[in-house]
């Protein structure tokens, strides 16, 4: 059965071209995450083609040129989250804690490096631009140190600056990922440090779904907690109206949560088959989810209404790109995903990607 993901998705975003290595240098022309976004639905896209083919007709061969067209980036370091501009992404590398700006037909630029300890699964997971972008040109970043796991926010020009400290790290369970739930109000999705003890514990960071209320370096409220019980930490992706998804992986199962604006968690999916569940980008009616090690994008569709995920996820682009991690949506309505093939020492020659995968069309199927 195809299923379709409709709505609201995460944020495109304007960045300029002009940025200096080894510290971020941001253009104001961005939009704020919180502007109307593009919809899957209708994208007009041949399922077998990304929807913006390169602007050149042969693709040049040589070291780190993938031939496949859908590709944007190559020869990347292990990579973290993402996220979508209006003429590319920005893409975390794990390890290595840069950020770099990726674009089709462009090599790769870095705008950033933190200095992350990117041992095990930690390291630079995830990225996030402000709410105020436009106006402030300030990033935010979750890392692992050489003594816990903490937001930073990046100024241009600036050193990183403490948000929010004091996560417990461990020797896994370090991975986290950030969002806006509103332009006061971020979310921050922690791992279970290895402890599932932590994750229940009211006492501990670890394993948690925190909201922080303005998020202030210095100044930043102790954090609230709206879910306990993670266990290693996939994404938190938000769909423009009153629902917050989660992914993570438990021994027993990888799941699919939703906080409603009620405050009510409610599981939606499990897999016990355990498929590693990675990023997401959520929708009115339903979530894309990258999956590790599964090798593919599970769209899963859910009622309007209740919320309800009541059929199997669909998968798209299976085993055509490796292990999957981050995923975003971009201005032309495809999917964008990033590879972590480095992650387990068999990469390919083009290993780490960033590759944009056509979402499944109304009433066909997804890419063959």
């Amino acid at each position: 059965m195809s299923l379709v993901v409709v709505g609201r998705v995460a944020a495109s975003l304007a960045l300029g071209s002009v940025l200096l290595v080894g510290c971020a240098r941001f253009d104001d022309s961005a939009s704020s995450p919180f502007t109307p976004e593009p919809t899957l639905r209708g994208a007009n896209i041949d399922p077998k083609k990304p929807s913006q083919p390169p602007t050149s007709t042969t693709r040049p061969s040589g070291p780190c040129i993938d031939p496949d067209p859908a590709v944007v980036a190559t020869c990347l370091d292990t990579t973290g989250g993402l996220v979508t501009l209006a003429d590319g992404a920005l893409v975390a590398e794990r390890r290595t804690g840069r950020i770099l700006k990726v674009a089709p037909e462009q090599p790769p630029v870095e705008i950033a490096r933190l200095d992350v300890d990117g041992s095990g699964d930690g390291g630079l997971s995830d990225i996030a631009l402000s709410p105020t972008y436009r106006e402030d040109g300030l990033m935010y970043a979750y890392i692992t140190t050489g003594s816990d796991n903490r937001v930073v926010r990046i100024a241009e020009g600036g050193s990183p600056k403490d948000v929010l400290t004091g996560i417990p790290k461990g020797a896994t369970g370090n991975h986290g990922a950030i969002e806006f739930a509103a332009p006061d109000q971020m979310l921050v999705l922690t791992g279970d440090a290895g402890n599932p003890g932590a994750a229940a514990s009211a006492g501990s960071l670890a394993g948690k779904l925190l909201r922080v209320n303005s998020p202030v370096p210095g100044r930043t409220p102790a954090p609230e907690i709206a879910v306990s019980g993670i266990g290693t930490a996939g994404d938190v992706c938000r769909d423009g109206k009153d629902s917050i998804w989660i992914t993570d992986r438990t021994p027993a199962e990888d799941r699919l949560q939703r906080l409603g604006g009620d405050g009510v968690v409610t599981t939606v999916w499990t897999w016990p088959d355990r498929p590693g569940v990675a990023g997401c980008a959520a929708a009115t009616d339903g979530v894309a989810i990258s999956l590790t090690r599964a090798k593919a994008v599970a769209i899963a569709s859910a009622d309007p209404n209740t919320h309800a995920v009541t059929a199997a996820p669909s998968l798209v682009a299976q085993d055509r790109y490796g292990q999957l991690g981050g995923a975003a949506v971009g201005a032309d309505g495809t999917i964008w995903v990033t590879t972590v093939n480095k992650t387990d020492g068999q990469p390919g020659p083009f290993d780490d990607r960033v590759v944009r995968i056509p979402p499944p069309q109304a009433g066909g199927g997804g890419p063959d």
